[in-house]
């Protein structure tokens, strides 16, 4: 495959970034990680990205065989992108780069996160030892997006789509549940206040946010115990 731009360099690591080190480029597998995407909802979850580059960045993820079209069945019966099974091996790299990320002195408190960007947030942040007493089926709905989330076994599995019979429903803006996740909005409040709206368990949503948590020096330098104290 002819790369545009290339380091020249014989390592495969120098390799991969030819492939995805384009500005945007991780960001749009980021977005297919869930699923897959029209081109307008890339652009909902991308609000930064102009629809050339976004145009571009997808043509050159097909060409290294990261992303590839597909028709979404009826009744939408239109294009779609998503990530090949190559592609999908990048998930454990953008999750450990948020991880990363997060702990940065410089980098600010996240306001604006698109959805599946929060719910991405919540895979990387989750905690199986905190998960180890829960069974439970949630609907989430971030604006007009809905998620499942399953935990069972210390293990939690979230993706787009609803749930069967869930134990509770809850929805929130993407700031809303991100106060909520990481201990910074306290639930009861946040229900006073209609941050969150929810139906069904009110303790399974409880046990539910307990099981993420901030690495140690996350949101400019500040701890994940001290971030669940500030106000």
């Amino acid at each position: 495959m002819a790369i545009k731009r290339s380091y020249n360099d014989a390592c495969a690591a120098a390799h991969a970034l030819d492939l995805i080190g384009e500005r945007w480029a991780l960001l749009v597998v980021r977005e297919l990680l869930l699923g897959p995407k029209r081109f307008s909802d890339l652009r909902r979850g991308l609000s930064g990205i102009s629809p050339n580059v976004l145009a571009q960045r997808l043509n050159e993820l097909e060409a290294a065989a990261v992303v590839q079209r597909l028709r979404l069945p009826p009744p939408a019966s239109v294009w779609a992108y998503q990530l090949t099974p190559w592609g999908q091996q990048l998930e454990p790299i953008v999750l450990q780069l948020a991880h990363w990320g997060v702990q940065s002195a410089s980098f600010p408190r996240p306001s604006g996160l698109g959805a599946d960007a929060m719910i991405l947030s919540l895979r990387t942040m989750f905690v199986p030892e905190n998960a180890e007493n829960l069974s439970a089926s949630l609907e989430i709905r971030l604006e007009d997006d809905v998620f499942f989330a399953r935990v069972a076994e210390s293990r939690i599995e979230l993706g787009r789509g609803m749930p069967d019979s869930p134990d509770a429903r809850i929805q929130a803006s993407t700031d809303g549940l991100l106060g909520l996740a990481y201990g910074k909005i306290d639930l009861d409040e946040a229900l006073q206040e209609g941050v969150i709206t929810l139906t069904g368990d009110k303790a399974i949503v409880r046990s539910f946010l307990a099981l993420f948590s901030l690495p140690e020096g996350a949101f400019g330098g500040t701890s994940a115990a001290t971030t669940a104290r500030c106000h």
